[in-house]
């Protein structure tokens, strides 16, 4: 007697297409997806490993501190004896809590250079006792663990101008995987669907069904923060997601461009306290904050020359998505401007808070272990994908 063949029902043309994209985008771009998720995960705990690694640095001793601290000028004359560099001091970064030391960085970036070694000339970051204008600690960032994972997964260390686009396309492609392999783990009804969110291996013997249902399901939980991990870090490289994002929060293509503030004092000669005027005023306008940023160069962070002294003031430790801005003459100190975040409309708010939301700060602690636990999976991916197509590749050989 001839047994009966059951034939499958074929898929439907979505799934079967999604299918596709799936596999043909994990096998082009897998390898970028495993190094870019790798990074990325181990970059997640950077301020809660330095503060434990450089704690001796980043706090003073009681014994030293003082009403007042020494004028950022003689400061800033203090740090640059100590590195003998040949570049200015770029900015200053000031605690308002009085047992934590000042931070002055060198930064400085060569645009015709094609890869991160090259492109940062320096990046040097020295820690000093505010009350005594001792030096703490000089950090050489640029070889620092933790920039260079940055470098990694911004640009797989290429210049970051265009290696953004050599990570930032991938990301992409990425982005279409997770929404196709929702697609594919769309079970057709509860039964099978209670197999696809949790591991049933009580009689699973084999480590391909073991591999697949760890592609499968721990894909599936990941997928929501993958999909904010990923159209975050693109937010980052392309201008038209940036824009996409103001336009959807609040009605502009673009966010609202800096205006330049002139000042009649501009026409008088510099004052040498100008920094301490910045600073004193900052505290007094902002005493719950944590800390604030002063150029020190005159220049901002694409190296172009600043009219006016921005002053940046972060709500809290480790976080960038509240921040304020004061601006001073930087002839004579005079307030100019005061930018609170409040006053800023939704689409910047968001692109302030862009980055503590990639790197998971946003949501605290927290935050941070969900978002590596899901960099875990993100890295995990390529590798259990690659292994499904393995087997499925040997078994079809075999037949």
């Amino acid at each position: 007697m001839k047994k009966k063949h059951l034939h499958k029902k074929k898929p439907s043309f979505i799934k079967k297409w999604s299918a596709k994209l799936h596999l043909w985008f994990g096998l082009s771009i897998g390898l970028i997806v495993f190094i870019v998720a790798l990074t990325g995960t181990m970059y997640v705990f950077k301020d809660e490993i330095q503060n434990q690694i450089r704690k001796d640095v980043i706090y003073v001793k009681p014994e030293t501190i003082t009403q007042i601290p020494l004028p950022i000028e003689v400061l800033k004359e203090k740090v640059s004896l100590k590195p003998n560099e040949k570049y200015p001091v770029s900015s200053v970064e000031i605690p308002l809590v009085k047992n934590r030391s000042y931070k002055f960085l060198y930064y400085e970036k060569d645009k015709q250079a094609w890869n991160y070694f090259q492109e940062v000339k320096i990046n040097k970051l020295i820690y000093v006792n505010q009350y005594t204008g001792q030096i703490l600690g000089v950090y050489n960032e640029k070889y620092d663990l933790f920039p260079i994972l940055k470098a990694i997964h911004w640009s797989l260390l290429l210049k970051s101008d265009w290696g953004k686009y050599v990570v930032g396309i991938p990301v992409v492609l990425f982005i279409i995987m997770l929404i196709t392999g929702i697609i594919l783990w769309w079970p057709k009804n509860k039964k099978t669907g209670k197999t696809r969110l949790w591991f049933d291996w009580k009689n699973v013997k084999t480590w391909k069904r073991r591999n697949y249902d760890l592609h499968n399901i721990l894909g599936f939980y990941a997928s929501v923060i993958a999909l904010l991990l990923s159209l975050s870090g693109i937010y980052f490289a392309y201008p038209w997601v940036k824009n996409a994002f103001s336009m959807t929060l609040s009605g502009a293509w673009e966010l609202p461009k800096e205006k330049d503030i002139k000042s009649p004092d501009s026409l008088l000669k510099r004052n040498n306290a100008v920094f301490d005027l910045a600073a004193w005023e900052t505290k007094k306008l902002y005493p719950g904050s944590s800390s604030f940023r002063i150029p020190l160069n005159g220049k901002n962070k694409k190296g172009k020359d600043l009219k006016n002294i921005p002053v940046t003031i972060y709500d809290k430790d480790g976080q960038f998505a509240i921040r304020n801005q004061l601006i001073f003459d930087k002839y004579s100190g005079k307030l100019l401007a005061n930018k609170p975040h409040q006053k800023l409309n939704n689409a910047e708010k968001y692109a302030n808070a862009n980055y503590d939301i990639h790197v998971g700060s946003y949501f605290g602690l927290f935050g941070k272990i969900i978002w590596f636990a899901a960099g875990l999976v993100c890295t995990s991916l390529p590798v259990t994908g690659f292994l499904l197509w393995l087997g499925k590749k040997k078994k079809g050989i075999k037949k």
